[in-house]
C-alpha cells in the first residue's frame, strides 16, 4: 500500500495542473496516469486559450474563463522558471471570421448577451474586411467580417503538459504512468484506489481528472459526472513562413511555424479516426479563410475525443456521498489550466473559493422534480 495525502487520477493537461498546484500548497500527492491507450484529448486539442463566446447562458463560466485567461501568462512565467520548458504563451487577442451574414448576426447576439451577463469588462469588436486586412493582410474575400476579442491567445499544448508533469516531479508528486483505475473504496476515513497494474494506493482525498474515464469512476464515489465524447479532427500543415499573428478558430500558426487546422464537431461514440470527406471540408474552410493555403502541403492528420458535459461547461464537485472525492472535468484544459493551478487546488484542500465554484456542480443537470426528492 502506498500512502500519500491526495491521488489525483488522470495525468493529462487537467490532470496534472491540478496535481502542479496541490503540490505548490505542500501536499503529498500522488498521480495515476492510464497511459497512452486512454483517450487522450491532451494529444489533440487545438492549443487556444480561449474566452471568446464561452459562458454565452451561463455567465459563471464566462467569469471562470476570464479569470482563467488572465492568470495565464503568470502561469507560464513560473513553468518557464521552474523547468525550463516554455509553453509560449501568446495573447495578442483572437479571431472568428465569418463568410455569411447569419453567422455573423448570430454572433453578435452570443457577444451581447455574454457582455451583459458579466460584472466586469468584456472587450469584443466586429471588424470589417477592410479592417481585417490591417492586422492580417492574408486573409480572403470570402471573408465579410470577423469578431475580435484581446483576451483570446494560443499556447502550444506539446510543451505545456510536460512542463506541467515535470513541475509536479519537481515539487515531488508521485507520477505512476500506466496505472489504470479498477476500483475506489473509503476504508477507515481513507480512499483506496486500485489499479491495474496490482497496485494500491491509500489517500485522505482522492480527485478524478480522468476525462471521458470520469463517467465510469463518479460511480465508485457517488458522483454523478454525466460527460460524453465529441469528436474533432485536426490537420496540420507543412512549416511555411510567418503570416498568421493571431490565433483564430480554425486555423492558427504554431510558435514552430506550422499551421494548425480545424475542427470539427461530430457526436460519434468513441471514434476517434479520420474521415476524409470532413478533412476536406475543414480544409476549404481554411482556404476560404487564407487562399494562401492551397498549395500547402498536409504533413499529419488526427481525429480526438473532447469530454463533453450536457452543458458543454466544466464539472466541479465534492461528493455528498464519499467527503474527499472531487471530480474536476472539462473540454478546455488548455484555457482553464491556470485556473486549475491556481484556485482549483485551494478549493480541495481549504474550500476556498467555494461560491465561485459551486455553480460547476453536476446538480444544474437535475430535472427539478429529482432535485427536490
Amino acid at each position: 500500500m502506498h500512502n500519500t495525502d491526495i491521488i489525483v487520477i488522470g495525468g493529462g493537461i487537467v490532470g496534472s495542473s491540478v496535481a502542479y498546484g496541490l503540490a505548490r500548497h505542500g501536499a503529498r500527492v500522488t498521480m495515476l496516469d492510464e497511459g497512452d491507450i486512454a483517450f487522450r484529448a491532451s494529444r489533440g486539442n487545438f492549443g487556444l486559450v480561449w474566452v471568446q463566446g464561452k459562458g454565452y447562458g451561463f455567465s459563471p463560466y464566462a467569469r471562470w474563463t476570464m479569470q482563467s485567461a488572465r492568470h495565464w501568462s503568470a502561469l507560464a512565467s513560473e513553468l518557464t522558471q521552474r523547468t525550463g520548458i516554455d509553453p509560449f504563451l501568446q495573447q495578442p487577442g483572437g479571431f472568428i471570421f465569418f463568410t455569411n451574414q447569419a453567422d455573423m448576426d448570430a454572433r453578435v447576439q452570443v457577444m451581447q448577451s455574454i457582455q451583459a451577463s458579466v460584472d466586469e469588462k468584456y472587450d469584443y469588436t466586429l471588424l470589417a474586411p477592410a479592417e481585417i486586412r490591417k492586422r492580417i493582410p492574408t486573409i480572403g474575400p470570402k471573408v465579410i467580417g470577423a469578431c475580435y476579442t484581446p483576451m483570446d491567445g494560443h499556447a502550444n499544448p506539446l510543451r505545456l503538459l510536460p512542463a506541467l508533469q515535470q513541475g509536479a516531479r519537481q515539487l515531488g508528486v508521485d507520477y505512476r504512468y500506466n496505472n489504470k483505475v479498477q476500483a475506489i473504496d473509503k476504508r477507515a476515513g481513507r480512499f483506496v484506489v486500485s489499479t491495474a497494474a496490482g497496485e494500491q494506493f491509500s489517500g485522505s482525498k482522492v480527485v478524478l481528472c480522468a476525462g471521458l474515464g470520469n463517467r465510469r469512476l463518479g460511480e465508485f464515489v457517488g458522483l454523478n459526472v454525466p460527460v460524453t465524447p465529441n469528436q474533432g479532427q485536426v490537420m496540420i500543415g507543412e512549416r511555411c513562413a510567418p503570416f498568421l499573428s493571431y490565433p483564430t478558430m480554425h486555423v492558427r500558426q504554431t510558435n514552430e511555424g506550422t499551421i494548425q487546422i480545424g475542427d470539427s464537431l461530430e457526436d460519434v461514440g468513441y471514434d476517434d479516426t479520420t474521415r476524409l470527406s470532413l478533412q476536406q471540408a475543414i480544409a476549404q474552410r481554411a482556404i476560404d479563410y487564407f487562399p494562401v493555403l492551397a498549395d500547402m502541403r498536409i504533413v499529419r492528420c488526427w481525429a480526438a475525443l473532447r469530454i463533453m458535459s450536457p452543458d458543454g461547461m466544466p464539472i466541479y464537485e465534492e461528493s455528498t456521498d464519499m467527503p474527499g472525492a472531487y471530480v474536476v472535468t472539462c473540454h478546455s484544459g488548455v484555457t482553464l489550466a491556470a485556473n486549475h493551478v491556481f484556485t482549483i487546488p485551494g478549493w480541495i484542500l481549504h474550500g476556498e473559493s467555494a461560491g465561485m465554484i459551486a455553480p460547476f456542480s453536476s446538480a444544474r443537470f437535475r430535472v427539478p422534480n429529482e432535485a427536490q426528492s
